[in-house]
């Protein structure tokens, strides 16, 4: 893993992202300099980076660099289908700026060579790092459900994963050890580590006073090269989450993160007008459609206005297509959307899916009640309950809600307490580490979200 812009990303991804960058790139000077062979003209600089560009956002949108493994005839699909939405966009832009356009010929040899090129890339790359990419061997030090969760973790590893459960190390009574491991002396832990080739160490001990923890001994590891965390942040490493269970407010307060300021607030505002303006101009054609197909199937109103609690503990009314029958909730009682809820209208139901009913809290972000990308608002009602029952729920209103979010492009739908507490641990991160880098990031995802209709409701 590194770290850029305050976000875990992995190594493996970016050097693959890096090399598939340079094929397409090379597989459009490839097409120029074949279509044209007899003549001599200039590197296709910008042809090819704009090429490179969309490809590389629309095959992140289908989830070509999701970490998980999948068939090779998956990755065929969904190559194919990113090659067919590059091609889309990529008339749009010539339509826009006619200097920038290719001719068909050009694009037919680019496709072999840009296609050909990254199912080849892939099926070498994947073999050679699984093979020859170093591990990091992680010992679990501590015992009890922690430990057990996190050993679980390590052994759940797939592809894209360059971390390997080496052992544990207990650090309670004996009694208390899982059966089957072995208990290590504090004075041998240097040993331990050595024998088991340990490049790291988690700390999963809930309780680290009276002398728990052998700090003497943690100290010589890390004095030796080994790196040493506490489970909050190998979590937050490894998963983008701020798991509620391990987390503590000394944490929360010494650790880097949840920077907030006027530069950044300025940064942050102009992205979101920018983004909104773009995507409602866009959009508008779709959203009218929209629009009549809700009057035809149920009438009016069109708009669903609903309370919601924004930055800092606000109310303010957001705005949605309305998705379900009137009179939803005529008992005057909240309710969460559960699955197949029969609420919803047919049209309502297509509009959830493609999350066109969100389009409306387009007008919430120009209006500066919400960002595009940020934690998602909640009902006062539920959030009433939600801070009775969630430690540190209340954090996730330092920042403007958003359109979509971390929890959003990582989470299902969450419809229940427990489901809200698992999404606040995404909130949580991204409410620490929100970046124009991140919010570019999760917009690429939501592509992702929408196109393969993850979590829709």
């Amino acid at each position: 893993m590194i770290r850029l812009f305050n976000h875990y990303l992995s190594l493996r991804v970016l050097l693959l992202t890096l090399i598939e960058a340079m094929v397409l790139f090379q597989s459009m000077v490839l097409g120029f300099e074949i279509r044209f062979l007899d003549q001599s003209l200039p590197l296709p600089v910008l042809e090819a980076g704009l090429f490179t560009a969309v490809m590389l956002l629309m095959m992140t949108g289908l989830g070509l660099y999701d970490t998980q493994a999948e068939p090779f005839r998956t990755t065929v699909q969904r190559l194919i289908v990113a090659y067919s939405l590059s091609l889309m966009v990529m008339s749009v832009v010539f339509y826009l700026f006619p200097d920038t356009y290719v001719g068909r010929g050009v694009f037919a040899v680019t496709s072999v060579f840009a296609v050909a090129g990254v199912l080849v890339i892939r099926v070498m790359f994947f073999r050679v790092t699984d093979i020859g990419l170093p591990k990091r061997r992680v010992m679990v030090l501590g015992n009890g459900e922690d430990a057990e969760q996190t050993i679980r973790f390590l052994h759940d590893g797939g592809r894209g994963r360059t971390i390997q459960y080496a052992g544990l190390y207990p650090v309670v009574a004996e009694r208390d050890t899982p059966e089957g491991e072995r208990r290590f002396d504090h004075e041998h832990l240097l040993r331990t580590v050595k024998d088991l080739r340990v490049s790291e160490i988690v700390l999963a001990v809930r309780e680290r006073r009276g002398g728990v923890l052998p700090l003497r001994q943690l100290l010589d590891c890390k004095l030796k090269g080994v790196r040493v965390m506490d489970l909050t942040s190998f979590y937050e490493r490894e998963m983008g989450v701020l798991k509620i269970d391990n987390l503590r407010a000394s944490w929360l307060i010494f650790s880097q993160g949840f920077e907030q300021g006027l530069l950044r607030d300025m940064i942050k505002r102009s992205f979101d007008v920018a983004v909104s303006l773009i995507l409602l101009t866009l959009a508008l054609p779709v959203l009218l459609l929209a629009i009549l197909a809700v009057v035809l199937e149920s009438g009016r109103p069109v708009f669903y206005r609903q309370e919601r609690v924004g930055q800092g503990g606000r109310p303010f009314t957001i705005m949605k297509l309305r998705t379900m029958v009137q009179d939803a909730e005529k008992d005057g009682q909240p309710r969460w959307a559960g699955q197949n809820d029969a609420r919803i209208t047919v049209v309502g139901r297509i509009l959830r899916r493609t999350r066109i009913d969100e389009l409306p809290q387009l007008f919430n972000v120009l209006r500066g009640d919400m960002s595009f990308v940020g934690p998602r608002p909640e009902r006062p009602f539920f959030v009433r309950h939600l801070l009775e029952d969630i430690p540190y729920y209340d954090v996730r209103h330092s920042v403007k809600p958003g359109i979509t979010g971390w929890s959003q492009v990582r989470y299902p739908y969450g419809a229940s307490v427990e489901d809200s507490l698992a999404k606040l641990q995404y909130d949580l991160y991204y409410v620490k580490n929100h970046s124009l880098f991140l919010d570019l990031l999760i917009l690429v995802d939501t592509v992702q979200v929408v196109l393969l209709g993850k979590g829709a409701r």
